[in-house]
This record gives structure tokens, sequence and C-alpha cells, in this order.
């Protein structure tokens, strides 16, 4: 015979968390991952504009006072970056009149010297006439910049707003022949955008990331600061990397005295990045990776028939201005059927990365697939990826089953596994 035993409070207490737990659980990862991406992680890039733009130009000048010494400095430093541009030989006065902002980089003023590093930006539409067109030039392909700074052993890039960052954001590219593609780190890119992902090689990673930000490869001019003590100098390696195998090109070192000259020394370093990307364009170096691009795809016959019955459609009118409609292309006897382009949602079975990348490289290659974008990523779970299909649900799932795929049908989505 069974005695029921009445339980104690501290028994009752102890179901009562077993029965929350779960929830405390979700809760805290809810938490966790909000903080992952909130908090003041982005800095919005400037505008650039397509002023001319000279750095680093450094003067040491005597005058009557510290204004007039002020004055001088700025003229001579105009008539300097005049020069460095190749300019036609012009009066101060004319020449003054071309400068749209004098940019202070360092300056020490004295009571009657002037020492300083400055910055002279020449408005394009007044000087522009005059440098032989200098603003001509080609520009590179988008580029997506990716800013790495190694500081105290830890490697960053948008986790947290930095020094680095910031210089990049607000540096002038206006005048460069690089295309630079600046994120902002804000949301969800500060996930994204991490220093794991620039020593991924896999192109289908890339390919994702690169199509998010309209970019054609990719840069990471990495920024690694050594403070030799508290207050005392500051060691800054900076190396040059580009595309999907992080290739190096250049590296160089530079040095603070102190901790306040860090921000005039990375300027300095964004100034030589951009000298070292502009010159690796120039001789050929910096160029698209080729298999980051899909525009190499071999055309069906059928397909090219249609696209040119199209072009022939579109540019075709009587003699009234009317458009003409064209036949149908006949492809060995028969009329080309238009194929219809479906939207199917796509469930891979992720458990780890090389299935991520097989499952995108596996559906990008299968016959009749037009384009496809990554909804949702979870590696060790299930990632969800929209497809455009070129014909009917059925006939995407036949497609998969022929490329070894298991393939279960619902209704307008697919769950495929190996």
């Amino acid at each position: 015979m069974s005695i029921p035993v009445a339980s104690s409070p501290m028994q009752s207490q102890r179901l009562m968390l077993l029965a929350i737990a779960p929830v405390l659980l979700l809760v805290a990862a809810g938490a966790a991952l909000f903080a992952q991406v909130s908090g003041e992680r982005g800095i919005m890039p400037v505008a650039s504009s397509t002023d001319i733009e000279v750095r680093g130009i450094e003067v040491d000048v005597h005058g009557d006072n510290a204004q007039d010494a002020r004055e001088k400095g700025w003229r001579e430093a105009q008539r300097i970056a005049w020069e460095r541009l190749d300019g036609p030989d012009i009066p101060d006065s004319r020449l003054q009149s071309f400068v749209a902002a004098i940019v202070v980089e360092e300056e020490q003023i004295g009571p009657r010297r002037y020492v300083a590093r400055l910055g002279v930006i020449f408005d394009r539409q007044r000087a522009g006439s005059l440098l032989g067109g200098g603003g001509a030039q080609a520009r590179s392909a988008p580029m997506l910049t990716l800013p790495v700074m190694i500081s105290g052993g830890t490697d960053t890039m948008f986790e947290y707003r930095n020094e680095w960052q910031r210089t990049w954001a607000e540096y002038q590219f206006g005048s460069s022949t690089i295309d630079y593609v600046r994120p902002s780190g804000a949301g969800g890119e500060s996930l994204l955008l991490t220093y794991g992902q620039t020593g991924r090689r896999s192109r289908a990673w890339w390919n994702t990331v690169l199509d998010q930000f309209s970019a054609a490869d990719v840069l990471v001019p990495i920024a690694r600061l050594e403070y030799q003590w508290p207050g005392g100098p500051v060691e800054g390696q900076f190396t040059a990397r580009y595309g999907p195998d992080n290739r190096l090109l250049a590296r160089f070192n530079m040095r603070a005295e102190n901790a306040e000259e860090v921000d005039a020394m990375l300027v300095r370093a964004v100034t030589r990045f951009d000298e070292i990307f502009r010159r690796a364009l120039a001789n050929g170096t910096l160029r698209p990776d080729p298999t980051l691009t899909l525009d190499m795809v071999e055309l069906s016959d059928e397909i090219r028939a249609l696209l040119e019955a199209a072009e022939a459609g579109e540019a075709a009118t009587d003699d009234g201005g009317n458009p003409v409609i064209i036949a149908q292309p006949v492809i060995d006897g028969a009329l080309a059927q238009v194929p219809v382009i479906t939207s199917i949602t796509v469930q891979a079975a992720t458990p780890d990365p090389r299935s991520f990348d097989g499952a995108l490289s596996g559906i990008r290659g299968t016959s009749g697939v037009r384009s496809l974008a990554v909804t949702s990523t979870a590696i060790g779970g299930t990632s969800v990826i929209r497809v455009d299909f070129a014909g009917s649900i059925a006939e995407l799932a036949a497609a998969l089953r022929a490329n070894g795929w298991t393939v279960t049908e619902g209704a307008n989505a697919l769950a495929i596994s190996r």
C-alpha cells in the first residue's frame, strides 16, 4: 500500500525552476544575440566628392606674427600642391580661387613661426580644365573594403567602434581611382563581416557577401598597433591584402611618438594604402578575381535564340513608329517556349561549413537555376535559400535528384540533403 507523501516547499521550488529553465535559456539566448548587434557599432562613411585633394604637404615658415606666419604657410602649401599636380604657372591670386579647403593634419603655431602638415583640396570644376583632365581616369571595379585592426592580441573589424574603422569611414576618396565600398558595420554587418571572413577561401561564401554590397572583389587593409608602454611610442605595422585568397600586396611600418599622435598616423597610413591600391590597379595586379563572377556562363542555343528574338522585338517598329510583333523563334522545326521563372524556397541541411558551400554550389550549378539568395544561414542546422528557377517546383526537384540530392517536396518549398 502506497502512502502519498506531501511535497516540501523546497521540492516545489525545484520543480518550478525545472519548468521555467527552458524559458530562461531562450530569453538569455535572445538577449545575447541582441547584444551582439546592438550598441554603437556602425560609423557611416562620408560621401566622397570629386574634388582634387593633395595631402601630406609639410611647411615651415616665419612671419611678422602668428597669423601672418600661418597665412604664408597656407599659401606655400597651395603652391606645393599645385606643383605636385603638374599645374601650369599661375599667380597666387588665381590659384587661391581654385582652393576649396585646407585640411590641417598637424600644426604648431609659434609667435612668428608656423610648422604644419597640410592637405589642399582644389575645386575640380574650376581647376580641372588646367590640369589636363586629371580627373578623367578609369576607376576600378567596386571593391569591398574590410579594415582590420590588431591591438592587444585582439583582431577586430566592426565588432566595436575603433580608430582604424573611423579613419577609413571619414577619409575622402573622391579623387582616388579605387572605388571603395565601405560598410558602416551597423546592425547585422558586425556579425557577417568579421576577421574570420578574410581567411575564408570558399567562393560560395564570398559571392554571398559581395552580392549584398554590390562589390566585385575585396580589399583588406590591416593595421597592427603595438603600444610600447603607457604614454610611450606606438609602432604601427600595416599590411595590404586583397582578393578571396587574402593575397599579400605590400607592407610598411609607421611610428607615433605617443597615443595622441595615433590618429594622425592612421590618416597617413590610409593615404599610403590608397597609393598602394592605385599603383596595383595601374600595373594590372588589382583586378577582380574571375572566380567571383557568374557572368561567364555558356548559354544554350535555345536561350540565345530567345534573347536575340527579344532584342529584335524591342527594336523593331513600322513606318508609323508602332512596334512590330516578332514571331517566336523556331528551333529544330518547333516553336521555342519562353520559360516561366518561379521563385522557390529551398531548405538545405547544412551541418558544417563544407556542406553549406556544397549546397550553394550544387544549387547554383543545377540546370535551369537563374539566381539564388541566402535568406537564412544556419551552420549546424537548416539553411534557407530562395531560388529563381526556369520551370516548376517539380522540375527543380527532378533536376536536384539527378545531381545526387535527396529531395522532399512541399508547398512551394523543397528540403534537400546529401
